[in-house]
């Protein structure tokens, strides 16, 4: 059978396997794990700032380690996984990230190993449970730092370009999902056995993926349970030559990131992700210190508000994930689709605008159209992640999200900055709820904002084949 001839629409729907579903699962579970471990410092916040006397700033400089660490790591992430494979490089990164997490719960005594290293060669001593977290946040954001290049390298090897904004939403509700269990599963460990037993049972999940990840992935050319029919399917939109095994001793050309960055579409991404994923972690780290600090509720009393806000954006990403199909349906190509697409879920972003204004009627009004702008926040996000494979050939895939990853992380950083500097100042002044006022207006305008630098870079899409 000629694996480059495209399949009809009838003998897609009758003869096409689907493993690459089984795939598609498997990255919404570690995305699952990925969140759960990631959220366990925020939703544990109000606890842990009044254990330990942290200030709204101490707070933001241990999140923004985690996000600095996470944007320089992504840029190698990127180039790790395009040299060691999906595989194996899932399980390194899982492998780090759970150690990471599961590291939090010795962060006092860490805290006063560094503690006693600094003093002794003279330098500055960070508190001791700031010093500790930091370090458990920096080995965190090193593991976790590798799962969305690999997921989107997965995607790009599993399914069609048609498909793969589909895959990515579904995927990328695993987010959702860790969100909406974290609010849960965190406050019911941290008062049965204390807030270190938190950390370490939803650290250990992580193991319990990488065992089940080892024994069902290959590579499509190598996967012995995907059918000959759906590989076809698989390859049956690709312009790119095809998978052709390597004569032996031979090695694959190395793609250098200034090569990358010589292309307007690296940038565009790059924009794109340095202007929004900003807002996505403000939403993470930030919104039970919100509750808290607006309506006075802890612990348990923010359980039903995060798990209704965090169910809103299930939809929103894969929802986002299928929209560009309506669009591509009526003839345009992928990127242009995915761009129509993108214009429209900008737009709703807007509401989170009257979040503060409205907040007196109920804690209620703030939560569902901050859901709104989180939903379109994880619509948004599905798509920019397929630019990617759109434009670029699959050996870079992963090379050009890490670059993107890395501008997003830095975004992230100073949205966290200044967000602590505004909260602590505001607070300052009895007046926090203008800090959060600023705050959610950047979150409102940075998709339009984003979009149209987007669009100014690439304005009509031209696939990359010179690589």
């Amino acid at each position: 059978m000629n694996l480059n001839e495209p399949i009809s629409a009838h003998r897609v729907g009758q003869a096409v396997g689907s493993y690459r579903w089984t795939i598609c699962a498997m990255l919404f579970f570690a995305t699952t794990v990925n969140y759960l471990d990631r959220q366990v410092l925020s939703l544990l916040a109000p606890q842990l700032s009044t254990q330990f006397g942290w200030s709204n700033t101490d707070y933001a400089n241990i999140a923004a380690v985690f996000q600095f660490v996470y944007a320089i790591s992504m840029l190698f992430a990127g180039r790790f996984v395009d040299k060691i494979g999906t595989k194996a490089a899932y399980v390194v990164a899982i492998g780090i990230w759970s150690t990471g997490a599961i590291m939090h719960a010795f962060s006092v005594p860490m805290g006063e190993g560094i503690a006693a290293i600094s003093g002794a060669i003279g330098l500055a001593v960070i508190p001791v449970s700031i010093a500790g977290f930091m370090l458990s946040r920096a080995v965190l954001a090193i593991g976790e730092a590798g799962n969305f290049p690999i997921a989107i390298k997965a995607t790009a090897e599993y399914f069609p370009k048609k498909e793969r904004s589909l895959a990515t939403g579904i995927f990328n509700s695993g987010a959702n999902v860790g969100a909406i269990l974290a609010p849960i599963c965190v406050p019911l460990l941290a008062g049965l056995w204390g807030w270190e037993a938190a950390f370490m049972v939803i650290g250990m999940l992580g193991f319990l993926w990488v065992a089940v990840w080892a024994a069902v992935y290959e590579k499509p050319e190598q996967q012995k349970r995907l059918s000959a029919e759906e590989l076809a399917y698989i390859r049956s939109d690709q312009t790119v030559q095809p998978f052709t095994p390597a004569p032996t001793g031979t090695t694959s050309k190395k793609i250098s990131w200034f090569k990358l960055l010589t292309y307007r579409q690296t940038w565009a991404f790059a924009f794109g992700k340095f202007m929004t994923d900003g807002v996505w972690w403000f939403f993470l780290f930030w919104l039970p210190t919100y509750l808290s600090a607006q309506y006075g509720m802890k612990g348990a009393d923010i359980v039903m508000p995060l798990a209704v806000l965090y169910s809103m954006t299930m939809v929103g990403s894969i929802g986002g994930g299928w929209f560009p199909s309506y669009f591509m349906a009526r003839g345009d190509a992928p990127y242009d689709g995915r761009m129509k697409a993108m214009l429209v879920i900008a737009l709703f972003p807007l509401v989170v605008l009257l979040a503060q204004p409205l907040g007196y009627l109920s804690f209620w009004v703030p939560v569902l159209l901050i859901g709104v702008g989180a939903s379109a926040h994880q619509a948004w996000s599905c798509n920019i992640f397929t630019t990617v494979s759109d434009m670029f050939p699959q050996k870079t895939v992963a090379s050009v999200v890490g670059i993107g990853g890395m501008a997003g992380g830095l975004g992230g950083v100073v949205m966290t900055k200044i967000g602590g500097w505004v909260f602590d100042y505001y607070k300052s002044i009895n007046d926090i709820h203008t800090g959060y006022m600023i705050m959610f207006a950047i979150c409102a305008l940075a998709y339009l904002v984003a979009w149209s630098v987007m669009k100014a870079l690439v304005p009509r899409h031209k696939e990359i084949t010179d690589l």
